[in-house]
């Protein structure tokens, strides 16, 4: 199964992104899918997951904020961002684990920015 993140750019402080991974294959595969992020110089940090039960989970930072959902039919993962802070800047990416087995999608670049 191969993952391919999109809908990163530039937003401005306060503003709103909606991040979307596309697999090839049925998500309903995964145990459990997520959203990562890294930021120049930092090492790579869980953002969000959520299992094929629905359960998720999220860091401290983007409780309240963002939003992490997904529809087996289209094949997608979703990431919805709001109230985006120039901490939040980083390139995101879309991962799935099914066991031992993990996948990951290239990343795709948020810029919060005035």
């Amino acid at each position: 199964v191969q993952l391919q993140a999109s809908g990163g750019g530039l937003v401005q402080p306060g503003g709103s992104l909606r991040l979307s991974c596309g697999a090839s294959g049925s998500i309903s595969w995964f145990n459990s899918m997520g959203w990562y992020r890294q930021a120049p110089g930092k090492e790579r940090e869980l953002v969000a997951t959520i299992t094929t039960g629905g359960s998720s989970l999220y860091a401290d930072s983007v409780k309240g904020r963002f939003t992490i959902s997904k529809d087996n039919a289209k094949k997608s993962l979703y990431l919805q961002m709001n109230s985006l802070k120039p901490e939040d800047t980083a390139v995101y990416y879309c991962h799935g684990r099914r066991g031992p087995l993990e996948y990951w999608g290239q990343g795709t670049p948020v810029t919060v920015s005035s």
